[in-house]
């Protein structure tokens, strides 16, 4: 069983410059994604998908590979996670008749991530052939029963969500709404003939692991790494010593 680990990190970011590079406790943030891979055993590979010679400097002294840089065009704000890992793949198979069995989506920007839910979740998915890919989920903060959009006039609203049998779920107790779950960015992982046959990043059976939402740290700001940082000294989570 062949498992590839990507890390994608383009060199822009819009909301917080320079965030995959920035220091957390010492050490820059792509580096704890790397850091993931490479103390989960079950992973054989682990490549960093980037644009930026100075990210791919860094992700090389943590012992990442590059085998090659990214296109400029898979680097901007619309580009897509699909595109990225599609050409990815399709490139390593040109270059070196290299294709995983299945890969795993490590971004650098939800660092808090624990060995054991790794391989509870690379087992998971190995064990299930029905499975096309695996995503960690957290349970809703805010039930999206209850939210609204407005018209095409913004006059008035429109319920985003409707549920057979309750005319009005947003006026339930939430106790009676469907417990809903919110994806987050700690680890996804997909077939890789899912990306390439599919050209999905899911596919249509898609695995849930559920953690606790205390985990579910996504970077965009700088308080999220004072968050971050907490997390880390309180939890047995993946991290470096010093």
């Amino acid at each position: 069983m062949e498992i590839l680990a990507i890390v994608p990190a383009r060199g822009k970011s819009k909301g917080l410059p320079g965030k995959n590079i920035m220091l957390l406790n010492g050490h820059p943030l792509i580096s704890y994604s790397i850091l993931a891979g490479q103390r989960t055993k079950s992973i054989n590979r682990i490549i960093v998908s980037t644009d930026s010679k100075e990210i791919a400097e860094i992700a090389k002294k943590y012992n990442a590979e590059i085998p090659f840089m990214r296109p400029r065009n898979l680097a901007q704000d619309v580009s897509t996670d699909f595109e990225v890992f599609h050409y990815t793949i399709k490139r390593l198979k040109e270059q070196e008749n290299y294709m995983p069995d299945y890969v795993i989506h490590l971004r650098p920007t939800s660092p808090i991530r624990f060995i054991s839910d790794i391989e509870k979740c690379i087992k998971l998915i190995v064990n299930n052939p029905h499975a096309d890919s695996l995503r960690i989920v957290t349970p809703a903060q805010n039930n999206p029963y209850k939210m609204w959009l407005l018209n095409e006039e913004k006059t008035f609203l429109t319920p985003l969500l409707k549920i057979k049998g309750i005319k009005e779920p947003f006026n339930e107790p939430r106790q009676k709404l469907p417990e809903v779950y919110w994806q987050i960015g700690t680890l996804d992982i997909i077939k890789t003939s899912v990306i390439i046959e599919q050209k999905s990043m899911s596919g249509k059976n898609i695995i849930p692991y559920i953690i606790d939402n205390k985990f579910a740290i996504d970077i965009d700001k700088m308080h999220d790494f004072d968050e971050a940082k907490r997390i880390l000294r309180n939890n047995s989570c993946i991290k470096y010593d010093k």
